[in-house]
């Protein structure tokens, strides 16, 4: 069983199930995040969705490297939630089941790729309070505490 965060999913409401993965990527106790801007401001684990033939490592680089323009080393999956939500930008309810992954931000290539991101670094116990969505706030919890 995965736990889950956020809204109980409505009734009658049918969501599609969109698997992606993400990073708590940090540098001793500072995080890289990603703001995403459109449709509204809203600070995350940088991650998204694993495109179908994909494996979640895979798409955790790719990602990443959309979101921040950092490239990243040794991906640890450290566990994984589901949300129930509305994507605005993909007209579509969605179960999102979110891979949690630790890594390395090892090298900056250049600005987000991602129209509407933009990587910002920040202290793991500010971050535990702000991220925007209650899963991300609980797995970079949790990470705080291991330090």
């Amino acid at each position: 069983m995965i736990r889950r965060f956020g809204e109980t999913p409505k009734p009658g409401q049918t969501y599609i199930r969109r698997v992606g993965a993400y990073g708590i990527l940090s540098q001793g106790r500072d995080l890289l995040l990603t703001c995403q801007f459109d449709p509204d401001p809203d600070l995350q684990l940088p991650g998204g969705g694993i495109d179908p033939g994909e494996s979640p490592t895979a798409a955790l680089h790719r990602e990443v490297f959309e979101e921040t323009g950092w490239h990243i080393a040794a991906p640890r999956r450290i566990g994984a939630f589901r949300r129930f939500i509305y994507m605005p930008e993909y007209d579509l309810w969605a179960e999102k089941i979110c891979l949690i992954y630790h890594a390395s931000p090892v090298r900056r290539i250049g600005p987000p790729t991602e129209p509407d991101h933009q990587a910002i670094w920040m202290d793991v116990e500010q971050a535990a309070e702000i991220l925007g969505n209650p899963g991300d706030r609980h797995f970079t919890e949790m990470f705080a505490r291991s330090l």
